[in-house]
């Protein structure tokens, strides 16, 4: 993949996958203290968090372990 590929945009669920088994109660309480990559919320109150946003957030986690 290239990195002037177009960015995405991803679902919670998505997310979720991705971090291999976190609930979904705990995306949201890590969101409530601050520990979540940044997101949107859309009208319908959906989140949606940039891939690359994503990536720099588990970048960041691999730097304080």
């Amino acid at each position: 993949m290239s990195s002037k590929q177009r960015d995405e945009l991803m679902t919670v669920p998505e997310i979720l996958d991705e971090l291999g088994g976190v609930s979904r109660r705990t995306f949201y309480r890590w969101r409530e203290i601050g520990h979540a990559p940044q997101g949107i919320k859309l009208p319908n109150g959906e989140i949606r968090v940039w891939r690359s946003e994503f990536t720099a957030w588990l970048e960041s986690l691999r730097e304080a372990a």
